[in-house]
């Protein structure tokens, strides 16, 4: 049974007859004579009860109208959601990030070109992010890093350097700077290996041939921070989603060697769905707002 079909049979039900019907219709009596038979051959079943020109609707086709008449209804209705969505009237947005800092600022831009849309957030680290977009939980990921996979479409959002942040009693805690070689030594309290910040001090680390000690590893921003508090270590963390805090003092690596650039992606596939290509319309325009630069963090804004 198709939709057409079933438009046919309401027709013919509320014209009385096939030659009316097929007027309103706009198609010829014949076409929409086989579309009935069609349907009454395929279940064994008669609609109406033809006599000469007239039709009458059967005991069964009395029972089928109010049936016909919701389907026609329902095909409205997701015709008029379909539509929304494709306008962005309507529709959910489902976003993956790595922190908070950078997705904000995307979802208050976002929000102001499309406030229908709703919008959610789940936090989590890069592997998370992208097994969510693999799966189809999240339509959009926002990255610390570039994955060199095609199956993923990236855009280059931000750059931030990253810092070092020590206790106020560390001797560091009295300077701008150091130099990345001064971590040689020194009891470094790391993120998880997945963490993007981590790889790219280990690779900056690995360039410049300087060896360190991990002293641990923790698995949240919150809890790293509490522990450079406690005095148990040094944490690095992009300038960017540095929170102040009394008991400790942020502190900038020379030459700004090492760096998060902060991405937008989607699986490659879906990059051209309305509703995930608003996403980066938004923020292709909060860029042009800038000047079309890539947002970074200037060291001297350290504080």
């Amino acid at each position: 049974m198709t939709l057409n079909q079933i438009r046919a049979f309401i027709a013919v039900a509320q014209e009385g007859g096939f030659t009316a019907a097929a007027r309103t219709l706009g198609m010829s009596h014949s076409t929409l004579n086989s579309q009935i038979q069609m349907m009454e051959r395929e279940y064994g079943a008669e609609l109406f009860h033809r006599r000469g020109r007239r039709v009458e609707l059967s005991a069964l086709g009395l029972e089928m109208l109010p049936l016909a008449r919701r389907m026609i209804a329902l095909e409205g209705d997701m015709s008029s959601l379909l539509d929304d969505s494709g306008k962005l009237r309507h529709g959910s947005l489902k976003v993956g990030a790595v922190g908070p800092f950078h997705v904000t600022e995307m979802i208050e831009a976002y929000h102001a070109v499309h406030p229908r849309i709703k919008i959610s957030i789940t936090l989590g680290n890069s592997e998370v992010i992208l097994d969510a977009l693999d799966k189809y939980v999240s339509d959009v990921g926002v990255l610390a890093s570039r994955f060199p996979d095609e199956r993923y479409y990236t855009q280059l959002y931000a750059q931030y350097p990253v810092i070092v942040f020590v206790h106020v009693d560390h001797p560091f805690a009295k300077r701008k700077s150091i130099a990345l070689k001064e971590l040689s030594g020194q009891p470094l309290l790391m993120r998880e290996p997945a963490s993007t910040t981590r790889k790219a001090l280990e690779d900056a680390l690995i360039a410049q041939g300087v060896t360190v000690q991990v002293a641990m590893e923790i698995g949240s921003r919150e809890a790293l921070r509490e522990a450079v508090a406690r005095g148990l270590g040094i944490g690095t963390v992009s300038q960017s989603e540095y929170v102040p805090d009394p008991r400790l003092r942020p502190v900038r690596i020379e030459g700004d060697v090492v760096s998060t650039h902060i991405h937008v992606c989607c699986l490659r596939e879906r990059r051209e769905s309305r509703l995930i290509s608003s996403f980066f319309d938004a923020i292709d325009a909060r860029l042009q707002a800038r000047g079309g630069s890539i947002p970074s963090l200037a060291s001297s804004a350290l504080r």
